[in-house]
């Protein structure tokens, strides 16, 4: 495989029952680009072995007073200097090939299983952890991958070597073929505790990327309660451990490379002190004593990759346990499907809270629950998280649809889309149906106001569809991704359209615009949106109540409103007091939350604790975010 071929047409199924393993079948299937590597190392090292010989015969040459012998001499240096440029040359061209291709391999096969495990990924595996190994544990495990080539070339060579000055000078030959093994192995006993400081610093630095990222993705809201300082605390105590750890793990590192310059030397010195012994008593030349002691000098070169090949071995393994870790996962349904790939059409029914949407009209869902929200909203989308609970589309169970086909007819947009970098062109380039224009898209999500400022922040851009938007949309506001995103899914123009919580994040004017919008271009598409919003409520077709993870209310909003408790408790945000004032024959709560604003919900009190509420939902959908409201909490 070349560079240029990159990516690949199918980067296969990994051996990830552990993490030698993973890259045992990294190497496997890189055979070719392993046996290339090695000819060259061979070639190189080879060449670089062999010029200690070439100056053994020029001295012996120079003693003997013979021209002829040292003609040869120097064209056999000159061919062995050739061999060194041209095999050093290709040999790193064909590591850094495998180092590349390697680790292009981890990525498809990394972004394979992302966008076959869907949102099930970041419920079984830290977001975090996910960015280490696509990141940094990738570039670990190509190294691995690229040295193993290079040492076995190093390794070939030091046998040749040996055998080499056993038949060139047994006396000296006998001491080097013993010296070196003992060099090459000297280091084994350490390499275990090196081993577990490595994993123990890379665990380190994988739990402080964790962190980083889940601070950097709730930053608005900490900045919003004053937790900031209580994140970067956490963070920085985190980078003190893995700093702690990388010097304990340098220490050792350190002392083997010691012992790796040290034993040579004492080679290098038993040698000399031998051999001159030998040439005193008359049994070796001078040329064939410098020849031995130039060979064991340049040893030291090919040992150095013992060494090398250790250390990527200790830091790639446990980046490949992690990696294996993530690639082992499975979806809870097969993805191949039993069925037809034609996607079906008709109504969509969850068969687990009985919730039934039309087909073709505008159903609205109202769950108390923020959690039991977003679970149903997955599993609408063909992702349930247990076997035996796939929603029907048309009577045909999802999970029965090979996964192309039942992304195709249901689409899901999570409470918190992502937009990648790229100009916003590119963020609208999705598959869709033909249907729905971009502009379209853009109308009806009122982004009208987002590519204003999009055209006001890049003033070399003569088209707003042409500005580049920052990772993550980072450089907007949460409303003007939330706009973009419903547009981008708006574009797709699916069967089906799962929208969770899509106006969260928009004033009130702009939601009952968005609600207008929405409404009005996917009549006759079936659209499922997941909201306490009275504005979006009022112009669905249908309301659904579901509580306590089973539908117990269908109606319109007005009607439920005035009809059922639980409803109106979720929707007008009534507290326990306010429902006990009811039921002792207190009025409704005004406002009836239709196309008005929100009656009592715009009140200082409430707009106070629907704040609070909006921030506690998002603290119970974060892990590491709930832990910083917890400490508040005490704190406070």
């Amino acid at each position: 495989m070349r560079i240029q071929d990159l990516p690949y047409p199918d980067p296969g199924v990994p051996d990830a029952r552990s993490g030698p393993r993973f890259l045992w079948w990294l190497g496997r299937n890189q055979l070719g680009g392993q046996l290339t590597a090695l000819a060259w190392g061979l070639l190189h090292f080879v060449s670089v072995s062999a010029l200690p010989f070439c100056v053994g015969l020029a001295v012996q040459a120079v003693v003997e007073r013979s021209g002829a012998q040292l003609a040869l001499a120097g064209g056999l240096m000159a061919l062995c200097c050739a061999g060194n440029a041209l095999g050093d040359t290709f040999l790193h061209r064909a590591a850094v090939t495998n180092w590349i291709t390697a680790a292009a391999r981890v990525q498809q096969l990394l972004a394979r299983k992302a966008a076959h495990l869907g949102a099930a990924l970041t419920r079984r595996v830290a977001a975090g952890e996910v960015v280490a190994v696509s990141t940094g544990d990738v570039e670990k495990i190509g190294w691995f991958v690229e040295a193993a080539s290079r040492f076995t070339a190093a390794a070939v060579t030091l046998v040749l070597v040996c055998a080499g000055l056993l038949v060139y000078q047994p006396a000296l030959g006998v001491v080097v073929a013993v010296g070196l093994p003992v060099l090459a192995l000297a280091v084994l006993p350490l390499l275990p505790r090196a081993t577990r400081r490595a994993d123990l610093q890379r665990e380190k630095a994988g739990r402080a990327t964790e962190l980083a990222s889940d601070t950097v993705a709730g930053l608005r809201v900490l900045r919003g309660i004053g937790g900031e300082e209580l994140f970067l605390d956490r963070y920085r105590r985190a980078s003190q451990d893995v700093r702690h750890a990388a010097v304990r793990s340098a220490r050792m590192w350190s002392l083997i490379s010691a012992i790796q310059v040290l034993l040579p030397g004492l080679l290098l010195i038993a040698v000399v002190w031998h051999g001159v012994h030998l040439a005193r008593a008359g049994r070796i030349t001078v040329g064939e004593l410098v020849t031995v002691y130039s060979s064991v000098m340049v040893l030291t070169y090919p040992l150095r990759h013992f060494e090398e090949i250790a250390m990527a071995y200790s830091f790639s393994r446990p980046s490949a346990t992690r990696a294996a870790r993530v690639l082992s996962l499975e979806r809870a349904t097969d993805t191949a499907g039993t069925r037809a790939a034609d996607a079906p059409g008709g109504d969509l029914y969850d068969p687990v809270t009985g919730l039934l949407a039309p087909a073709g009209r505008l159903t609205a869902v109202v769950c108390g629950d923020p959690d039991t929200a977003g679970r149903l909203a997955e599993r609408l989308g063909g992702h349930p998280p247990e076997p035996d609970a796939s929603v029907l589309l048309g009577g045909v169970p999802l999970d029965e649809l090979p996964i192309d086909s039942a992304r195709a007819a249901v689409l899901v947009q999570d409470k918190e889309p992502v937009l990648l970098s790229g100009s916003l062109r590119d963020l609208l380039d999705v598959p869709r149906s033909g249907g729905v224009d971009a502009q379209e898209a853009l109308t009806a999500a009122q982004c009208g106001d987002v590519l204003e400022a999009l055209a006001q922040a890049s003033l070399g851009a003569e088209d707003p569809m042409d500005v580049r938007i920052t990772e993550r949309g980072r450089s907007l506001s949460g409303g003007q991704r939330q706009r973009l995103a419903l547009a981008r899914s708006l574009i797709t123009d699916p069967e089906v359209l799962v929208l969770d919580e899509p106006t969260s994040a928009v004033d009130s004017h702009t939601e009952a615009r968005i609600a207008e919008g929405v409404r009005s271009l996917r009549a006759g598409r079936t659209t499922v949106v997941f909201t306490s919003s009275p504005l979006v409520l009022d112009l669905a077709d249908r309301v659904v109540l579901v509580h306590d993870g089973e539908v117990t209310a269908v109606g319109a909003h007005r009607e439920l409103l005035h009809s059922e408790p639980r409803y109106r408790a979720v929707v007008t945000r009534e507290t326990d007091e306010e429902r006990a004032g009811s039921a002792a024959g207190r009025p409704d709560p005004p406002g009836d939350g239709g196309g008005a604003p929100r009656g009592d919900r715009d009140t200082p009190h409430h707009a106070l604790r629907n704040r609070e509420d909006a921030l506690r939902g998002v603290l119970r959908n974060d892990g590491a975010l709930r832990g910083a409201l917890e400490e508040i909490e005490e704190t406070a």
